[in-house]
């Protein structure tokens, strides 16, 4: 049996049904999950000084490409919307491969990891030279994080009217053939998983009717969650209008892609018909602001969503159209965006802290297990250091994604130290910064 005790935060921010926010309080951690929270705990294992630190469930990323933090800031792709910039980007993913996705995946989970995230999934969608998911599940356990894998996947290429190079796609038979193989190897279903696996076909415009009906029907028999981009901006819509006759949540509806075991990212251009049927399906949504920003996307109607129902997560999005993996800068942008569109009191900072904890733990179907600093739940836990520049002269620590730091001081996973001090703990970071780069020097090249 082992224990850790968080001692005397500043503020323990529970994000619990209560949204208690207890100041001098302790989180006491025995075998991974939290076993209380409250004022003078005791242990006899390690105790963890939290003075002057505000202490909140782990952040939690529902939408990433992990892959593309080897893209990051490319010339041609700066300024293009999304069609283009796709088109732009295509070519150089077609060059990686197996190393590539373990170093790349390793690189954006630090990444998240130093921004308070303590489970993401990841969208990969195109396994060129032999890559496949299983390069990212091994660096994710070397990592780690709690991790949700998606297989996804691209079926439709230029020759047959898709969006992306024939070269990149794969035949739908052996997609479905290597869904199953990585379900039945990695997918843990229990409460305090560390990796799971969901099945995502990429979107509509790279991907058949078929195979989306496909995919829906296998991971229900699999008993594991569906992804994929819907929504993102005005070309996704007028793109499901030519060729399928339909909005995109009509087509979603019709291929069996709504529900409580399904997400979409971005949803930008959602209808009031579309975010009723999310809504009463519990259909839920990975919101990407600063790539909604970056690619000329638009703004969510998150706010509608969240008065409706619609469970709705945040989403860094890859590094190609973010350019950064950075969760707290997420909810900052989150809050300032629907405070753009609906006025200065529209959303609070308390509400962009829920998006990013509990919130993006529904949409991935962990809401009884993580998301929340409650007895019983994993302990997943970030902390903030709010004694230096970032916070000075703050008349409200908790409001972290106001004025706060950018970078926890302690991450723990399951119980296990990730980021101690403000440095990773768990792998050598430096070595591999210095891999990826050399790794961009060749693919410019």
């Amino acid at each position: 049996m082992s224990e850790l005790l968080i001692k005397g935060a500043e503020i323990v921010v529970t994000m619990d049904d209560d949204r208690r926010e207890l100041a001098g309080a302790d989180v006491l951690i025995r075998d991974g999950a939290i076993v209380d929270v409250g004022l003078g705990l005791d242990t006899t294992g390690e105790v963890m000084d939290a003075s002057g630190c505000v202490v909140t469930p782990g952040l939690v990323n529902t939408h990433h490409h992990l892959f593309q933090t080897l893209t990051r800031a490319v010339p041609a792709a700066q300024d293009a919307a999304l069609f283009g910039w796709l088109q732009t980007l295509y070519p150089i993913w077609s060059q990686l491969g197996p190393e590539h996705l373990f170093t790349s995946t390793q690189i954006g989970l630090a990444e998240l990891a130093l921004s308070g995230c303590t489970m993401t999934s990841d969208h990969l969608y195109l396994f060129p030279n032999g890559g496949r998911l299983d390069d990212t599940i091994h660096a994710a356990t070397e990592v780690g994080l709690r991790f949700h894998a998606t297989r996804g996947s691209m079926s439709i290429g230029e020759s047959k009217g898709g969006l992306p190079p024939d070269a990149l796609v794969e035949d739908e038979a052996a997609i479905l053939e290597d869904c199953i193989r990585v379900v039945d190897a990695y997918h843990d279903g229990s409460a305090n998983a560390l990796t799971r696996v969901a099945l995502a076909p990429c979107s509509p415009f790279s991907v058949s009717r078929d195979l989306m009906r496909e995919t829906a029907l296998l991971a229900r028999d699999k008993g594991v969650m569906l992804h994929t981009h819907l929504a993102e901006n005005d070309e996704d819509i007028a793109y499901s209008l030519e060729h399928f006759g339909c909005r995109p949540g009509q087509y979603a509806e019709d291929l069996g892609w709504i529900g409580d075991d399904v997400w979409h990212a971005h949803c930008v251009k959602l209808d009031e018909t579309e975010i009723d049927l999310f809504a009463h399906t519990r259909t839920g949504v990975a919101h990407c602001p600063c790539s909604n920003c970056r690619l000329g996307s638009g703004i969510a109607p998150i706010i509608e969503m969240r008065a409706a129902g619609v469970p709705v997560g945040l989403g860094v999005d890859g590094s190609a159209s973010n350019d950064a993996g950075n969760l707290i800068a997420e909810a900052r942008q989150a809050m300032l965006l629907q405070r753009v569109a609906h006025g200065g009191d529209a959303f609070s900072a308390r509400e962009a802290l829920e998006l990013a904890t509990r919130g993006g733990a529904q949409v991935l179907g962990r809401g009884n297990d993580c998301g929340q600093l409650s007895t019983g739940f994993r302990a997943d836990i970030a902390i903030w250091d709010v004694t230096g520049i970032d916070s000075a002269g703050s008349w409200d620590p908790a409001a972290l994604v106001l004025a706060g730091p950018s970078k926890v001081r302690d991450l723990i996973v399951e119980g296990r130290h990730i980021v101690r001090d403000g440095r990773v703990a768990s792998f050598d970071l430096d070595a591999t910064v210095e891999r990826q780069n050399e790794m961009v020097r060749q693919l410019m090249a």
